[in-house]
């Protein structure tokens, strides 16, 4: 069936784009230089100071880049415009529903709807084709054993916290403290995060375009999260907090890991210029 697919934002997604990159700006900054904002315990509140700095000195910058290179018709900034917006979805979805009411509620709630209409009108405006095409040859072993990692390696983390409390009628060891009333990290990584990866790592193995678009969009997003705990593990530790070991030897694998693969990834794929029209004949190499 003939479709049309373009590489370039829409005017739509760039307004958006850029209305998250101000909200973000402050809503990162206000937790950085007022913390005073929140209303949460002190466990929780060194976790966010950690993400809000993580998110404006990279976050931020990174989205405006990737966007700029995005308009300018770049593949690879398109892919990683759309894994930085995936990282302030995740982001701002759970500080929506996780962090207690403050004066930046309604913020918190823009940027979730926000980001998750650019991400959802991103990938469905993704030519897949042409990336999968794009990348050409290119062994992909790593990215698909870096994805099988993260669902793996942080499935079992949050299981072995949240299992055992479940069975046993307590409550798990990671919202000790916090004031939460449910996990909130581990209900999105459980039900949609680790799956998405599962399934992608599947596609990309496969040779399916969608599992290359995805791939490409999955790796800038756990990469960008995986730094963003490194960084709370980084304030929590400073402020004196205990952090289980294997949670700062699984995130700083995977930050490391994540970095190299994922650039590793980008750098191969062809940064054509101008919006694609792929062509309305099957192209048995890369249909999905």
């Amino acid at each position: 069936m003939p479709t049309t697919t373009q590489r370039v934002p829409s005017r739509p997604l760039v307004a958006a784009s850029l209305a998250t990159l101000v909200l973000t700006a402050i809503a990162a900054g206000a937790g950085v230089f007022a913390p005073s904002l929140y209303r949460d315990s002190d466990v929780l509140l060194t976790q966010l100071y950690g993400q809000d700095l993580l998110t404006l000195v990279v976050g931020v910058p990174a989205l405006a880049g990737s966007l700029f290179l995005a308009l300018r018709g770049s593949r690879r900034g398109y892919v990683a415009w759309l894994g930085v917006t995936g990282y302030l979805l995740y982001t701002y979805a759970s500080y929506a529903v996780m962090t207690a009411f403050n004066p930046l509620y309604l913020v918190y709630v823009a940027l979730f709807g926000l980001t998750l209409f650019t991400f959802v009108a991103g990938m469905a405006r993704l030519d897949a084709r042409g990336l999968r095409r794009a990348v050409g040859d290119t062994s992909v072993r790593a990215a698909v054993a870096y994805q099988l990692a993260v669902a793996v390696l942080v499935g079992l983390l949050w299981l072995a916290d949240v299992g055992p409390a479940s069975l046993g009628g307590t409550t798990p060891a990671a919202m000790a403290d916090t004031g939460l009333v449910t996990p909130v990290i581990q209900s999105l990584d459980l039900a949609v995060v680790l799956p998405a990866f599962v399934l992608s790592a599947y596609w990309l193995h496969r040779g399916r375009a969608w599992g290359y678009a995805f791939t490409a969009v999955l790796l800038v997003k756990a990469t960008t999260l995986a730094l963003a705990v490194l960084a709370m593990v980084a304030v929590m530790l400073a402020d004196g907090q205990a952090v289980p070991l294997p949670q700062i030897v699984i995130f700083g694998v995977l930050g490391a890991v994540g970095l190299v693969v994922t650039a590793r990834f980008l750098l191969v794929i062809d940064s054509g210029r101008g919006p694609t029209v792929p062509s309305t004949g099957a192209d048995p190499a890369v249909d999905d």
